[in-house]
């Protein structure tokens, strides 16, 4: 029997399983999902050296390898990843919210081409 992503996320969460996310830098304002994520799972978010750092609610689906915002982003404010500015957010970002062209425009991907992708025209 196949089990959807959110029965095998209470699974773990029932197990005592704990969802994971990694920081890659002290000054980083998301992390990255190691699991699949649903609104209402906790999650310890680990370091590089796989300390743990923090621990947040998610507030919304945050598939694997996607960014979580672990303190809130203002509207206008950088993004940072890896030490890094990556994007700009477009809106307001709570905290344990899924972080993606939805709500940031992106340093890397032009906006037109960002525009394409949430309008659905671009894969």
């Amino acid at each position: 029997m196949n089990k959807t992503s959110q029965e095998k996320s209470r699974v773990k969460e029932i197990e005592g399983e704990a969802k994971k996310a990694i920081i890659m830098a002290v000054a980083d304002s998301v992390a990255i999902a190691l699991d699949d994520l649903i609104a209402g799972d906790r999650v310890r978010i680990r370091s590089l050296l796989q300390e743990i750092v923090g621990e947040l609610e998610v507030s919304d689906a945050v598939p694997y390898g996607h960014k979580l915002s672990v303190k809130p982003i203002a509207k206008g404010s950088e993004v940072i990843k890896s030490g890094e500015v990556i994007g700009v957010a477009s809106q307001p970002i709570d905290r344990g919210e899924h972080v993606h062209i939805h709500n940031i425009v992106s340093l890397y991907v032009p906006p037109l081409r960002t525009k394409a992708l949430k309008a659905g025209r671009e894969s």
